[in-house]
């Protein structure tokens, strides 16, 4: 027999809450790089992608949302370095 452990478990104080996937229920095919806004949603305030764990997409639409991300931001729609590393 197995000892009972007190506290329930492991402890997450540090893990950030998984976010709903944006496309659950439709099906996407292009991402559009023009949205800015829309793509500000996938990176942090220093402008970093955030990993697919974070922000709920599926594999395949992790990569498409880097991808656009890339180009938007090689046209200049979006900043390669948050505003607060300026």
């Amino acid at each position: 027999m197995r000892p009972q452990r007190r506290g329930g478990g492991r402890r997450r104080s540090n893990v950030a809450k998984r976010r709903p996937d944006p496309f659950r229920g439709q099906d996407v095919i292009y991402i559009d790089y023009k949205e800015s806004k829309f793509l500000e949603r996938f990176t942090n305030d220093q402008g970093k992608i955030l990993p697919r764990r974070l922000t709920g997409l599926s594999a395949k639409n992790q990569r498409r949302v880097v991808e656009a991300i890339k180009r938007a931001r090689y046209m200049a729609f979006m900043p390669f370095v948050g505003e607060g590393l300026k």
